[in-house]
């Protein structure tokens, strides 16, 4: 007996649903199913990106499509820079942002995928004022999204005049 095939699964650039999540910063949903979730974040020069997290179940992976971002691994930050890929295994630290006086943008992948989308819709409505941070803290079970510190991703140098 074979195994049941899992659909092809196309995302239309302009079908896609796009998430304004801070000031500067959009995420675009690709696609979240239970193999794999992906989006694209498209970062202006200056923006926060995400906070120091880690995953429990799933490896997270970036692309740089363009730009330069910088990435905190445990207690690292390494720069990447277009054509670079990074892939973050489970409960290692890590946060994200364009690196200082650059834009990035950045394919973001999970493998496993964890029904991420709904999250990202959650932070879009805290950024919108019609949720609070108190919601994304008490989301992080439900989408392996644990929030942590790092005295060097905190250190760290966020403009071109720094």
């Amino acid at each position: 007996m074979s195994e049941p095939k899992t659909p092809a699964h196309l995302t239309l650039h302009a079908d896609a649903e796009r998430v304004v999540d801070a000031p500067g910063s959009l995420i675009t949903l690709l696609t979240d199913q239970p193999g794999l979730t992906c989006n694209t974040a498209t970062f202006a020069e200056g923006t926060a990106g995400a906070p120091v997290h880690f995953h429990t179940r799933a490896t997270e992976f970036f692309f740089v499509v363009d730009g330069r971002l910088d990435v905190l691994v445990d207690d690292e930050v390494k720069t990447l820079g277009k054509g670079d890929f990074l892939t973050v295994p489970p409960h290692v630290k890590h946060a994200f942002a364009p690196a200082a006086g650059h834009t990035a943008e950045v394919f973001v992948g999970f493998a496993p995928g964890m029904e991420r989308f709904d999250y990202y819709r959650l932070l879009g409505r805290v950024n919108a004022g019609e949720a609070t941070v108190e919601d994304i803290k008490a989301s992080s079970p439900v989408h392996d999204n644990h929030y942590a510190e790092s005295a060097t991703w905190a250190g760290r140098r966020r403009s071109a005049e720094a």
